[in-house]
């Protein structure tokens, strides 16, 4: 096969490509945030550690990246951070006292809070 012709294919190949870098360290910032938030998270009717929601997210996030199909964090929460993809029950958080919220709430809250904090004229 022509050397060139094989390159020309191998660059038509789905890519493993990251969302821009402001949107990949928001969606970072985010799952970070939950892993180290002290909050609980509820997927398919259990409850799961921060450290394990964390570790969830990102493998979710990785999957999704890998298909390029996350270019935002408000593309994270939607596709990742709101519902279970097996079974498409809501996730939830459950914070030390305060009441449990659908964890596309309680991430969106999130994301805000962190643009408040650091404004990005970009965005």
């Amino acid at each position: 096969m022509n050397r060139f012709l094989l390159l020309g294919l191998l660059g038509a190949l789905p890519s493993m490509a990251a969302p821009p870098q402001p949107a990949a360290r928001e969606i970072d910032q985010l799952i970070a945030g939950l892993g180290a938030s002290g909050c609980d998270f509820q997927r398919n009717g259990s409850w799961y550690p921060p450290k394990k929601a964390e570790e969830h997210l990102r493998r979710k996030y990785e999957w999704l990246r890998e298909r390029n199909m996350v270019a935002t964090a408000e593309e994270f929460i939607e596709r990742a951070g709101t519902q279970s993809s097996m079974s498409g029950r809501a996730y939830s958080v459950r914070c030390p006292g305060k009441p449990v919220v659908n964890s596309a709430a309680w991430l969106r809250a999130r994301l805000l809070e962190m643009r408040k904090a650091n404004p990005s004229p970009a965005r």
